[in-house]
């Protein structure tokens, strides 16, 4: 509510002050008042805000104003529309300024562009928070510990994405240096079983990253709801986790909270990893690890000891226990208090029931030892009895190759035609680098991007041949026994 000081600052400049949505308040300036009068009104009204009350000024003039960190040209409307104004940049008007010609609105980024200035209801949206950028904000469908993940739409390509949302007062520096790894790191990732990082769009208040839309639930929800999964799709659903893992580890990142709540699902089907809040690149392969992190029942043993560790043995240990969960629907260590966790898990105590197959249980064995450097590698699971009849897609080479192609070509073709038909010229292109994940520009191109591989079958699924051939004629390598040499390690 406006307070007294303001009511008598309104009425000594003649300015007309009302509430608008949300209750910000509302300033009237007429664009034909001399230019000392409106100067007049104008500091008035900043007078009253003193910085913590948004005002929403009802002009006439037009102008250029800024929307979230985004800068756009308003058009000059012959009626009064509510239009959020830097109240720092704008200058008087003359009064003998001339009108400029309305511009007819040809392309979907002059249109959307044009209502973040005069729409009420799209500015509305923007100030209350159910638009950011260039998206349209919905209900929520996860959370984190730092972070809320709610459904979003891009208003330009219309596709769904997902909007992880960091409140900035609530990161610590270690948590700004975890969120830092996983931009970088999601950044640098392109596999069709990753999740995919869009845009990541910065507020005062607030970090959203604009991720790609997985509507099929996580493993944990699945299992849950619907039980333990069938051989047949356990193999492929963690044949496409082993692929992820194994590009993760190829470009030497390492993701340590692999558990059941961040695989995802595709309505399709396919998997994406996900959450790499805690992952970490790796100068070479023997780093050694300090930071204790994931979830419990998904640790590996080295993990309890206090003592540094490597990587990729941890990433493998996960596995293990995700598959245990996926054939069994059950967590293969299970304890009521952390003391005893940590017991079971540091002697390995667990029973495979005899349900699971012969192949998988060997699998299961070869992952969870608990010397690290006795655990199955992940060259060797693509090789296991288990795992055999499965086929990967030739996407799945190419993420791992990385290599342009001239399918390549053709994408980057197709999306800057996209982007032409959007309203996008080449200088957009030009000034907003596509490398760049904090540009609008580069989201709408990346998220175009994706669009283009999935439509030539970069989510299609692995497939299970019903008939195993002769490995050795394939040039297929098949892990008998899970057994291999090693150091030796003792856990205590």
């Amino acid at each position: 509510m406006l307070s007294a000081l303001s009511r008598t600052s309104s009425r000594q400049h003649g300015a007309l002050c009302n509430h608008g949505p949300s209750g910000l308040e509302m300033v009237t300036l007429d664009r034909n008042h001399a230019p000392e009068k409106w100067t007049r009104r104008r500091c008035a009204a900043d007078e009253r805000t003193l910085g913590k009350t948004p005002v929403l000024f009802l002009i006439t003039c037009g102008g250029e104003m800024r929307v979230n960190q985004y800068t756009v040209q308003s058009p000059r409307p012959h009626h009064s529309r509510y239009s959020l104004t830097d109240t720092s940049e704008e200058g008087p008007l003359e009064e003998d300024e001339e009108e400029e010609p309305k511009k007819k609105v040809t392309t979907p980024l002059q249109r959307l562009t044009t209502d973040m200035c005069r729409d009420e209801r799209t500015i509305k949206e923007l100030v209350i928070g159910r638009r950011v950028g260039f998206y349209k904000v919905r209900g929520e469908i996860g959370y984190g510990t730092f972070s809320r993940v709610k459904l979003g739409f891009h208003a330009l390509t219309k596709d769904k994405v997902a909007l992880k949302i960091l409140d900035k007062a609530r990161l610590d520096a270690a948590a700004q240096r975890l969120l830092q790894r996983e931009i970088s790191s999601l950044e640098s990732l392109h596999h069709p079983n990753m999740v995919r990082l869009y845009e990541v769009v910065d507020t005062p208040s607030r970090l959203y990253l604009v991720q790609e839309y997985a509507g099929g639930g996580d493993l944990s929800h699945h299992i849950y709801t619907y039980g333990k999964l069938s051989d047949h799709f356990s193999k492929i659903t963690f044949a496409q986790i082993l692929a992820a893992v194994k590009y993760m580890h190829s470009q030497n990142i390492v993701h340590r909270d692999l558990k059941a709540e961040n695989v995802l699902f595709t309505l399709s089907g396919s998997v994406k990893v996900a959450d790499l809040g805690f992952s970490v690149r790796l100068s070479n392969r023997n780093q050694q690890l300090e930071t204790l992190c994931g979830s419990p029942p998904y640790a590996a043993p080295e993990l309890f000891q206090e003592q540094s560790y490597l990587g990729p043995p941890v990433d493998v240990w996960a596995m293990g226990v995700l598959l245990f969960f996926m054939v069994t629907g059950t967590m293969p260590f299970r304890a009521e208090t952390m003391g005893k966790l940590r017991r079971c898990i540091l002697t390995g105590t667990y029973e495979i029931p005899p349900t699971v197959p012969g192949p998988c249980q060997r699998l299961i064995r070869g992952i969870l030892k608990a010397c690290p450097a006795d655990r199955c590698a992940l060259d060797q699971m693509l090789g296991c009895d288990w795992l055999l009849p499965v086929e990967f897609p030739w996407a799945y080479g190419k993420a791992a190759e990385g290599s342009g192609s001239v399918l390549d070509v053709e994408e980057e073709r197709d999306v800057r035609a996209s982007m032409s038909a959007l309203g996008f010229t080449e200088q957009h292109l030009k000034n907003n680098p596509v490398s760049d994940s904090r540009s609008p520009v580069g989201g709408v191109y990346r998220i175009l991007l994706h669009r283009a591989e999935l439509s030539r079958g970069a989510d299609t699924l692995p497939v299970v041949r019903g008939v195993v051939r002769d490995p050795k004629r394939e040039g297929l390598r098949a892990y008998r026994g899970l057994r291999h040499t090693s150091k030796f390690c003792t856990i205590t």
